[in-house]
């Protein structure tokens, strides 16, 4: 364990809100400001308190987070918009902590928002043109090259990556916030119509609409308000992927450097908390598909690499494991609003960290992670203290 850390001072999250992820008939503003008054509630505060908002969105119009705050009260800070793919809550995030942690502001609103068209997210808002006219731009394509490079080294199985997806699937029943909330075993989950071997339809996630919010503040703050339930922020950490791309073996068999990403950002996020990954009481990853989770173990620490399939088959990332993951139901039952789900995560864990996560409640947590990865390798690490 590395205790040194590189912030100038203590920061913590206030207060976290959630719009439920799915579909609905609400505009993205509606869908926003349920999220950012339940954030500016639970920490005890009004908009007026807020001295900077960094918004995350994908799909989003220009102006999505002054749109959102106009329906609160606009007060003349400044809110930027801030696309990173996946990871722009991520980003969103780590922005407003380094603004906290280095003194330019002592209160800062960290959101996200999303509404999604059905299907496959569109590909030429990510890809260039060559890659989608040789066909290789849809996920689940790259996701499957990639989880079939891994069964081919390490002897992963299908049935392992489809435990994955049971697991989260049997988790989402307890979270209300869900899109999907019916529980499934490994059987339901590989007799779902087959996308692309070895993925299957339940062990893939579905873009959707959300929100979600956190009120970041430092320690002066904290003390000063006297808030209750603030939740110590250790480090909320943003790369990308370095030249050259890596190729085979990666997350996405695609020039994304995701695997390189999450190495790298994991390793930074760990080194400025002064914690490893030993120290992880339970964690929120991205699982936008069954085996991404699955590589996630190793690439995070919770595992030696080539050894994700032994670990969902210990029974460590169960809600009653020695290492829960996406108890929450993970994006695969909550669906993905990109803008939104890294700070769906944050919430996750304060509720978890705190004792108020309800049914869903792990034994006495003391440390939680969430993890995003987005195109060309945007990647998102935060982690929390309780």
């Amino acid at each position: 364990m590395n205790s040194t850390q590189t912030h100038s001072r203590d920061t913590y999250v206030a207060g976290v809100g959630i719009h439920e992820f799915g579909r609905f008939e609400k505009t993205f503003e509606e869908i926003g400001k349920e999220a950012v008054v339940e954030a500016l509630d639970d920490a005890q505060m009004s908009i007026h308190d807020m001295e900077a908002g960094f918004c995350g969105k994908t799909y989003l119009p220009t102006s999505t987070g002054v749109r959102v705050l106009k329906e609160i009260g606009l007060t003349g800070i400044p809110v930027p918009d801030i696309d990173a793919a996946c990871a722009a809550g991520a980003s969103g995030l780590s922005t407003a902590t380094a603004m906290v942690e280095a003194g330019a502001i002592d209160v800062a609103l960290a959101f996200g928002v999303e509404k999604m068209p059905r299907g496959f997210m569109d590909p030429t808002n990510i890809y260039p043109d060559w890659m989608c006219h040789m066909g290789l731009s849809q996920n689940p394509q790259y996701w499957a090259m990639s989880a079939k490079r891994h069964m081919y080294d390490h002897g992963t199985t299908k049935e392992q990556i489809a435990d994955v997806a049971a697991k989260n699937h049997q988790h989402s029943e307890l979270n209300p916030n869900a899109y999907y909330t019916d529980p499934m075993d490994r059987e339901e989950v590989l007799d779902s119509p087959l996308v692309c071997d070895p993925l299957n339809q339940f062990s893939i996630c579905a873009p959707n609409d959300g929100a979600a919010a956190a009120v970041i503040c430092s320690g002066e703050v904290v003390e000063e308000r006297g808030i209750d339930g603030a939740v110590e922020l250790l480090t909320a950490t943003h790369r990308t992927a370095t030249f050259p791309f890596p190729r085979g073996g990666t997350f996405c068999a695609s020039p994304t450097g995701n695997r390189s990403t999450t190495k790298m950002a994991a390793d930074a996020a760990y080194e400025e908390a002064g914690i490893g990954p030993d120290d992880v009481s339970l964690a929120e990853v991205q699982d936008t598909n069954a085996f991404g989770e699955l590589l996630c173990y190793e690439q995070l620490g919770f595992c030696d690499p080539g050894k994700g399939g032994e670990f969902i088959d210990s029974g460590a990332p169960w809600r009653d494991g020695e290492l829960p993951v996406n108890v929450s139901g993970g994006l695969i039952s909550k669906g993905e609003p990109p803008g939104a789900s890294h700070i769906g995560q944050v919430h996750e864990l304060v509720l978890q960290l705190r004792g108020d996560a309800g049914d869903r409640q792990i034994d006495d947590p003391s440390v939680g992670l969430a993890h995003v990865l987005g195109a060309m390798g945007q990647c998102g690490i935060t982690i929390l203290r309780g």
